[in-house]
């Protein structure tokens, strides 16, 4: 495997393989973005960040998923839950600012194992209740989660595992949850960009990087959205506990 590349762009225009390489994962991702609402930067920046470093995969991921929620968000509008976002998004704020300050000044990878434990524990909780039995709970609990996502995801690249299992115990539909899910997403897309022009993390070069990976996040937006409207909401659901899964364990290990 090739070891610290470049997602810059001269790197991957003199590189096809890397190219090609990054734009696979990248439609994957948007693939079950589209599908469940959530997991374009957690997958992608899971597999990105064996190729090349997580300083730069992490902004141009955000870029990506910025493009991904403005895409979706448009397109679910009318399904998103305003309430929700009124507690997630004061949250999230919070969150993706200390987060942003970590990511600037520390390894992030060494907190991974953290994450992953979050993520598993959950997942076996909704197992054992089954998905579509959780507790629900109030409204204020976004604040929390919204603090946590907000964390993770500047870490990360997604802040998906916290709101998500919010998003579940509030018991949306499949196109609320995604729609709702897009609202924040959107939220903290913008703002995380701006920090990480101010910390210098989103430079030039990676900005021109990300636009030679935008046709797979739109190749794997549009096949992923057939699915979505296809399938019922226990395989939704089912299906969103399988990824946060593969997502937990891949950080454990």
């Amino acid at each position: 495997m090739i070891m610290h590349a470049s997602l810059s762009y001269a790197t991957l225009i003199q590189n096809p393989l890397l190219w090609a390489i990054a734009g696979v994962i990248i439609l994957v991702a948007f693939y079950v973005r589209a599908v469940i609402g959530f997991g374009s930067g957690l997958i992608s920046v899971a597999l990105l960040t064996l190729i090349f470093p997580i300083k730069e995969v992490v902004p141009v991921v955000l870029l990506l998923d910025l493009l991904g929620s403005v895409l979706l968000g448009a397109y679910d509008f009318r399904e998103m839950r305003w309430p929700e976002l009124r507690w997630l998004i004061p949250g999230s704020l919070i969150g993706l600012a200390f987060g942003s300050f970590i990511l600037a000044d520390t390894n992030a990878q060494n907190l991974t194992r953290f994450l992953g434990v979050f993520i598993l524990a959950y997942v076996c909780y909704a197992l054992l209740m089954k998905p579509e039995r959780l507790p629900q709970v109030a409204l204020p609990w976004g604040m929390p989660l919204g603090i946590f996502g907000g964390v993770v995801g500047s870490l990360y690249g997604g802040g998906g595992p916290p709101i998500v299992a919010y998003l579940q115990m509030r018991h949306l539909d499949k196109r609320a949850f995604r729609a709702t899910f897009q609202g924040i997403a959107l939220t903290d897309n913008i703002l995380r960009a701006f920090m990480y022009i101010a910390l210098a993390l989103l430079t030039w070069q990676l900005t021109v990087g990300f636009f030679l990976l935008i046709p797979p996040v739109l190749l794997g937006l549009w096949t992923g959205n057939r699915l979505h409207l296809r399938i019922n909401q226990r395989t939704f659901l089912m299906g969103t506990l399988a990824v946060l899964a593969v997502v937990g364990l891949k950080y454990l290990i």
